[in-house]
C-alpha cells in the first residue's frame, strides 16, 4: 500500500509538472505573438511616417522642369503594409489638380478592378513612375523619369509589396528596363529587383485603365481580369464568385 501510495504521489508531481510547463510555454507563446504583432505594428507606423516625410520632400521638388508647370505633385497614396502595388505612367489632369493618383476616370476603373479582386482601394497603395504631370499629357522624358524614379524605388522599399502591378506599358519597361511591348510582357510574372542586396518582388504587367477606357473589349478586359486572377493566386487570396462569371 505505501509503495502503491509513493507511485500516485510520484505520477501526481510529474502529472503538476507537466501541466505548469505546458502553461508556461502557452503563456510564452503567447507572449512572443503580441511581442511580434506589436513590432509589425511599430514597423507599419514608420514606414507610414517615412512615406508622408517622402512625400512632403516630392511635393517641394524642383528636380525638373515639370515642376513649374505642375498644380500639384501626386506622391502616391495607399496602405503603408499593402500586398499589392499599384503603379502606372503619370499623373493626368485630374490627379494634377487633386494631388491624388489614379482619381479621374481611369482610376475610377481602377477602383472597379480592385473591388471585383474582393479588396479596397486602403487595402493596396498606389502611385506613378512620375510624380507629376507632363504637359498635355505627353510621355515622360527620360530626364524626367530619372529624377523622379527614385522617390518610388524608396516607396517600393519602405512598403516592400508582395506583388507589383504595373499600369501600362511606360511602367512596365521602366520598371523592368526593357523595350518589349505589353503584350509580350502582360500575364506572366516578372522580377523587379530595388537594388543590391534587395529580394526581387514579383512583378506583373497588365493594361492601364486609360488604355481599356480608349480600347474597350470584352477581349481586353478579360485579359486585364486573367492578370490580376494570376496575382490574386500568388498572394493565396481567394477569387471573389461574382467576379469569375
Amino acid at each position: 500500500m505505501e509503495d502503491r501510495a509513493k507511485i500516485g504521489s510520484v505520477i501526481r508531481q510529474h502529472l503538476e509538472a507537466e501541466q505548469f510547463f505546458a502553461g508556461f510555454s502557452v503563456r510564452g507563446q503567447n507572449d512572443a505573438g503580441e511581442f511580434q504583432e506589436q513590432e509589425d505594428d511599430m514597423a507599419v507606423t514608420r514606414s507610414a511616417g517615412e512615406l508622408e516625410k517622402l512625400a512632403e520632400e516630392v511635393r517641394q521638388c524642383r528636380k525638373c522642369g515639370l515642376a513649374s508647370s505642375r498644380t500639384n505633385a501626386v506622391p502616391g497614396e495607399g496602405n503603408p503594409d499593402a500586398r499589392i502595388m499599384f503603379i502606372g505612367e503619370a499623373p493626368g489632369a485630374d490627379e494634377d489638380a487633386q494631388g491624388s493618383p489614379f482619381v479621374g476616370r481611369a482610376g475610377q476603373l481602377l477602383d472597379k478592378i480592385i473591388a471585383a479582386c474582393g479588396l479596397e482601394r486602403d487595402d493596396v497603395y498606389i502611385g506613378n513612375i512620375l510624380k507629376c504631370r507632363p504637359p498635355g499629357n505627353r510621355d515622360p522624358r527620360a530626364d524626367e523619369i530619372i529624377a523622379c524614379l527614385p522617390y518610388l524605388q524608396r516607396q517600393i522599399e519602405l512598403i516592400q509589396p508582395e506583388v507589383i502591378v504595373a499600369l501600362g506599358a511606360h511602367a512596365a519597361k521602366t520598371l523592368l528596363d526593357t523595350t518589349k511591348s505589353i503584350g509580350e510582357l502582360r500575364g506572366q510574372f516578372h522580377e523587379y529587383y530595388a537594388g543590391l542586396g534587395q529580394m526581387p518582388v514579383k512583378l506583373m504587367a497588365t493594361y492601364h485603365p486609360a488604355y481599356l477606357l480608349r480600347s474597350y473589349s470584352p477581349e481586353n478586359r478579360r485579359k486585364v481580369w486573367e492578370d490580376m486572377q494570376k496575382v490574386l493566386t500568388e498572394l493565396g487570396l481567394p477569387i471573389p464568385e461574382r467576379s469569375r462569371r
